[in-house]
């Protein structure tokens, strides 16, 4: 009986070595599919840092980056587990001396196509919220400047004179019940002078009560205590209500969260008084 010739025959050593440069090939991928994933999952973690840092509105959740990093860094590992169990078959056919059906790179052009997908889905993602931002920092114009990273001052616009501005001002403090120290008018008092400064007041107020729990926590605190709000007007005739950050006297000198409270009064009233 005659015996094939490719009975028995054991595959090159040449089959074997393109084996494992094939699985080297796919570890790589699958490595690089995890570690581009670990990048996209962070990248919302920096929009949001990057948002803190400007200053802007509080950011929104980008859980979106998140979930695209997670899918491909299981995709790696299954490339990993796939290549793994892909190498131990094709060296046991060799061993047999099967010869490998010849067929087209099914998993290769599958993640071909799913990497594709998802490079267009954060292109997507990236458009939109680049849009929304722009959008989001257009709207922050309208409804008050962006806190001057320096010196924690915020600029709120009014939409009345200076004068009608702070007569709004006295009579929230007066229903709120906060007692006005003092009312500067630096403008007057320029004009005495003899020199000219647009309509330009500064309004002392507070209430012992919500102030000495500040001081209490932080002495120093006291130089920027009593709250105090400017009402001013520019060189382009528009009224302006100016104060100090709540959240950078906070940071300026260590308060603790609960007594944020007592002073984040001037936000709302700054706000009031200029609609």
């Amino acid at each position: 009986m005659d015996i094939p010739a490719q009975a028995g025959k054991k595959a090159a050593l040449s089959d074997y070595l393109a084996a494992e440069r094939t699985l080297l090939a796919w570890i790589r991928t699958g490595l690089a599919l995890m570690g581009f994933g670990f990048v996209v999952a962070r990248f919302g973690l920096f929009l949001q840092e990057l948002q803190v840092a400007r200053h802007t509105l509080p950011p929104p959740s980008y859980g979106v980056s998140h979930w695209f990093g997670t899918a491909l860094i299981a995709v790696g590992v299954m490339v990993n587990v796939f290549a793994g169990w892909h190498h131990l078959r094709l060296v046991r056919e060799l061993d047999r001396g099967d010869t490998a059906p010849s067929h087209p790179s099914t998993p290769a052009v599958a993640i071909a196509f799913f990497l594709a997908l998802i490079g267009l889905a954060m292109a997507s993602y990236l458009v939109l919220f680049q849009r929304s931002t722009q959008a989001q920092l257009e709207g922050s114009k309208e409804v008050s400047m962006p806190l001057h990273r320096d010196n924690g001052i915020v600029d709120v616009p009014s939409n009345h004179s200076v004068d009608q501005t702070v007569d709004r001002l006295k009579q929230l403090l007066e229903a709120k019940g906060v007692t006005l120290f003092a009312l500067i008018d630096h403008s007057g008092e320029a004009e005495k002078a003899g020199m000219k400064l647009p309509p330009t007041k500064l309004l002392i107020f507070g209430n012992p009560k919500a102030g000495t729990p500040v001081m209490l926590a932080a002495p120093t605190s006291a130089i920027d205590l009593p709250l105090k709000l400017l009402i001013r007007e520019d060189a382009q005739g528009k009224v302006w209500i100016t104060y100090n950050s709540p959240e950078y006297l906070k940071q300026r000198y260590d308060l603790p969260q609960e007594v944020l409270q007592n002073i984040a009064v001037v936000e709302l009233l700054a706000t009031k008084a200029g609609e």
